[in-house]
């Protein structure tokens, strides 16, 4: 089947074009949500806020689901695009997970509650930043994945950049943290949460990665 039958076959299914925003809105949603929680714990150490922020990625989570399990039934009910379909539900699938990082790191602060030193606030927050936009822009190639093949490449260079500027982010605040005159055991709980923060963008480059394959599969 050629590209433009595939992008008219899914613009005829306006429904599932709108569940397919929607489940991708929970995406940005749960990165944001994600964000203003980190904010949250490293400047106003207001544990009720925090709490709160927990609770909607989680609620953000389960509706997430829903969504993937309804667009993944509908796929085979009304036999939608075939011949892309089992590679769509692995995507969809594969973003889904993003969410379930950010679930699981504000648990594990929630949880651990690590003393981050008021000097690595900023590096923590930056790193967060960068995750975050490598998030988004994984969500455009996703939306454009759909929609406009040809923007794919755009949003996949920038989903590598701020995947690598994490990875530098998250060294330097790991060389600085190993520098200082904490406990060893405080040094490796500090990485551990750096190291976490910065997984959601090695996933984001991961889908970005997959949704590279899947768009050169449905050029040939």
């Amino acid at each position: 089947m050629k590209l433009g039958n595939h992008l008219h076959l899914l613009g005829r299914h306006r429904a599932m074009e709108a569940q397919l925003d929607e489940f991708l809105d929970q995406i940005t949603k749960a990165s944001l949500t994600f964000l203003s929680a980190i904010e949250c714990y490293l400047l106003a150490n207001d544990e009720r806020e925090f709490d709160h922020y927990l609770t909607q990625v989680e609620k953000i989570e389960s509706h997430g689901d829903n969504l993937r399990r309804t667009i993944e039934v509908e796929l085979y009910q009304q036999t939608l695009i075939p011949d892309l379909r089992g590679d769509v539900m692995r995507l969809l699938e594969d973003l889904d997970g993003l969410i379930n990082i950010c679930q699981g790191n504000l648990f594990r602060f929630s949880i651990q509650q690590p003393q981050i030193p008021a000097e690595c606030n900023s590096g923590y927050l930056q790193l967060t930043k960068t995750v975050i936009t490598c998030v988004e822009a994984v969500v455009l190639a996703s939306r454009a994945f759909f929609r406009d093949i040809s923007a794919i490449r755009d949003h996949i260079a920038k989903v590598m950049f701020y995947e690598t500027e994490a990875d530098r982010i998250s060294t330097a605040i790991q060389r600085t943290v190993f520098a200082s005159k904490l406990a060893l055991e405080e040094k490796r709980q500090l990485c551990y949460f750096v190291e976490h923060i910065d997984n959601l963008a090695n996933a984001a480059e991961d889908v970005g990665d997959t949704i590279t394959i899947y768009a050169i599969k449905r050029r040939l």
